[in-house]
């Protein structure tokens, strides 16, 4: 009989295998992490260089759950949650014919931007009189232009999918990328029915907390990092192996058997009753031999946006005022950048007084190919963009470079496949949970509240 060491064993020490490691260690459970990489975190890390300070993955996060609203608060006192400059970030940019223009956040500004032309902006009247889709899996794209037309298709939501998922809108499925959006229609017949019906509905929520998930932009004093930092230290450097190599599942009866490579280069092995994968889905293959190939093709075929992050600073800005949270560029633009975010605009030290943090995005679905370009060629891109559409007359100090060729999962037409793979596998191995970003949602308020579910469903086994 084999000797179970650990309650649970997390494979990934990102934002989801730490919050769920600290939620079971508080609830008592001897828990061990192995992390392939020499850091946690996952892409989440935050640099203090030279005056700057920036993010090499995701810049921001919104408080969109009522979970990672109540684990910063358990963080307190180790990890001070930072909520964006209201005024600026509620205000984004769409590149149009060579200039920013602000995207609409009313009515009246709604009918006088140069954002959407004045056909699809008189059809807006007669949306809420518009007939139901009646295909489940219509895309974003086909959903939109249906609803509102292609002009709203082209300077709001194309730009805006490039920011949340580097993704093609007729590529991903409304249902599962934007669910919320889809119940609007399928729920309440219309976008902005639906909309009335949730502002009328706030007073019926019933959960005394509620209000907290307040979908304001956040970060962390210093940086994300100092969110990775706190959780680390809760669960305790002992518990989270760093730098393990060739790690392996194997299911021995009622048992999971795990080996790996330490970072000493030395072999180990190890037994726990249950496995919790935080991992992307191509990587799972490899991790979970075991698993039967016809079931494991649905969740290793995921399709993920390969994504380059720059971050870029400045001593002194010379460019366009940066009063908002960024600004982001539609497909139909032809631009070789995805967006451009003003960090430094929303939160404070992240720049020398008088200079400037961006955060430029590259790549994506669209343009997957860039991840292979050189360094020279993207900063001199980089460059390039920012004089052009920030209207700089300097040079950058600081250029950093991050690709992630595996950065965000697409919720297109595998999806649905996909889900049902995930139940068919934890259904047939007891023990074995599939966990990330390829299910519940691609956000940091998305990790954490997956995390908290399944530490719960552990917690009651």
């Amino acid at each position: 009989m084999k000797t179970i060491e650990n309650d649970v064993v997390i494979i990934g020490a990102g934002l989801t295998g730490l919050t769920l490691a600290y939620y079971l260690k508080k609830a008592g459970k001897n828990i061990l992490l192995i992390e392939q990489n020499d850091r946690a975190g996952g892409v989440i890390n935050s640099v203090t260089e030279n005056g700057f300070t920036y993010e090499q993955g995701p810049s921001t996060g919104v408080l969109g759950s009522l979970e990672i609203v109540e684990l910063f608060e358990e963080l307190g006192n180790s990890c001070t949650l930072e909520t964006a400059s209201k005024q600026a970030a509620n205000k984004r940019y769409i590149w149009k014919k060579k200039q920013w223009e602000a995207l609409p956040s009313g009515l009246m500004s709604a009918i006088t931007t140069p954002l959407f032309t004045w056909y699809d902006k008189f059809r807006i009247l007669g949306e809420p009189f518009r007939k139901k889709g009646g295909y489940p899996d219509e895309s974003i794209a086909e959903l939109v232009v249906r609803r509102l037309g292609k002009s709203f298709l082209d300077y709001a939501v194309d730009p805006f999918l490039s920011g949340v998922y580097a993704g093609d809108p007729s590529k991903l499925i409304t249902r599962h990328a934007l669910p919320k959006l889809y119940a609007l229609e399928a729920e309440h017949g219309g976008f902005i029915k639906g909309t009335i019906a949730k502002h009328k509905g706030v007073k019926l929520q019933t959960h005394k907390n509620a209000h907290k998930a307040s979908r304001e932009v956040f970060s962390v004093q210093g940086g994300l990092k100092g969110m990775i930092d706190a959780l680390t230290a809760e669960i305790g450097n002992d518990k989270i192996l760093l730098g393990c190599k060739r790690t392996k599942v194997s299911s021995i009866g009622n048992v999971f058997g795990i080996t790996y490579t330490d970072a000493s280069g030395v072999d180990k092995e190890l037994f726990s009753a249950n496995v919790v994968t935080t991992i992307g889905g191509y990587a799972l293959p490899d991790v979970l031999p075991f698993v039967d190939n016809k079931l494991m093709k649905h969740i290793s075929n995921t399709t993920y946006a390969p994504v380059i992050q720059v971050a870029v600073g400045y001593k002194q800005w010379t460019g366009i005022k940066l009063d908002a949270f960024g600004g982001l560029v539609s497909s139909q633009d032809n631009r070789k950048v995805l967006g451009v975010l003003f960090p430094s605009a929303i939160f404070a030290n992240r720049a020398p007084e008088g200079g400037a943090m961006l955060s430029v995005f590259m790549g994506g679905m669209k343009n997957p190919n860039m991840i292979k370009l050189s360094d020279d060629e993207i900063s001199r891109i980089v460059c390039d963009e920012i004089h052009i559409t920030m209207k700089t007359s300097n040079d950058p100090d600081l250029i950093r470079i991050h690709r992630y060729e595996h950065a965000i999962a697409q919720y297109d037409i595998k999806s649905e496949g996909r889900f049902a793979g995930i139940v068919e596998i934890e259904k047939k191995y007891p023990g074995l949970i599939l966990a990330g970003s390829f299910r519940d949602g691609i956000g940091m308020a998305d990790r954490v509240k997956q995390a908290k579910m399944i530490a719960n469903q552990l917690n009651q086994d």
